[in-house]
């Protein structure tokens, strides 16, 4: 069964930076894609970004591409994401997120929540003016 633990989140003010990770377990990934979403009081849950374990390749929502980054570490079966220059629109609840057999890393294919299998808890991110 996979399993996902995200953890980094915080209390920050604006312009600061913040790392999260998420940390997954429970089988092989490979053919993987894997994902962040958040979700702020009373919305959806929205894409951020996401990456294809196999390939590395990479996708962003365009409201956090020139300030986010996502990354993995495969040895560590660990995804990270770099947050800087954040905002206080920034806060919500971060998600890391899990799709089976994913070989298209694109927007279309990965940008809504129901294309995921799994999920992790949640971290929360707050970020003050």
């Amino acid at each position: 069964q996979v399993q996902l633990a995200e953890s980094g989140g915080g209390l920050v003010q604006a312009g600061d930076s913040l790392r999260l990770s998420c940390l997954a377990s429970g089988r092989p990934f490979e053919g993987y894609a894997m994902g962040w979403f958040r979700q702020a009081p009373g919305k959806e849950r929205d894409f951020v970004a996401a990456l294809g374990w196999s390939s590395g390749a990479t996708v962003y929502a365009d409201s956090v591409k020139d300030r986010f980054t996502i990354s993995k570490d495969n040895a560590r079966n660990t995804m990270y994401l770099q947050l800087n220059s954040l905002k206080p629109e920034d806060t919500a609840v971060y998600f890391c997120a899990a799709k089976r057999a994913a070989w298209k890393i694109t927007k279309q294919a990965l940008g809504a929540a129901g294309a995921f299998d799994f999920w992790g808890q949640g971290t929360q991110v707050t970020v003050s003016s």
